[in-house]
């Protein structure tokens, strides 16, 4: 199995199945605007714009299951990232990531790459590094910045 058999809902509510990306290297976050952590769209869109030209995308999932840091509509949410962070990755409809509302992707995930909280997501900002067969290699905490991941990326492109 692989991450190429889901499918998910863009925030556009548009069903977009992720054999789209087969080939590609990527970056799959559940995001949130109003946390601690949202500074980080900056290094992600600095990631996005160094290696997209080489096969390498960001699936952004914004999440407002960690003490409600992500409210708003898709519309608003995707505005804000515009506008104070220049985002141009994918963004996707707002999910659950934990619990019996977890999407199916989210439950794949957290099952190939267990992090200290086993099979759950700690918080905003959790990262999964997928390679170019759709395969998970490797999952970075919330405390983990984009630039440092940039290493994995590159090993994998």
């Amino acid at each position: 199995m692989s991450i190429y058999e889901f499918k998910v809902k863009d925030n556009q509510n548009q069903e977009v199945s992720l054999s789209d990306y087969q080939g590609k290297v990527l970056l799959i976050v559940n995001t949130a605007t109003r946390c601690g952590f949202t500074p980080q769209y900056k290094g992600l869109q600095e990631l996005n714009e160094k290696y997209k030209e080489q096969g390498f995308e960001i699936l952004d999932f914004p999440c407002n299951q960690f003490a409600h840091q992500a409210p708003g509509s898709a519309s608003e949410i995707a505005t804000f990232c515009e506008t104070r962070f220049g985002i141009t990755f994918k963004q996707f409809a707002k999910i659950d990531v934990n619990g019996e509302n977890a999407i199916p992707l989210y439950q794949y995930l957290v099952k190939q790459k267990k992090g200290k909280m086993g099979d759950r997501i700690k918080w905003n900002f959790t990262k999964f590094l997928i390679n170019r067969d759709g395969k998970v290699v490797e999952r970075f905490s919330p405390m983990t910045k984009p630039e440092k991941i940039e290493k994995y990326i590159k090993e994998l492109l």
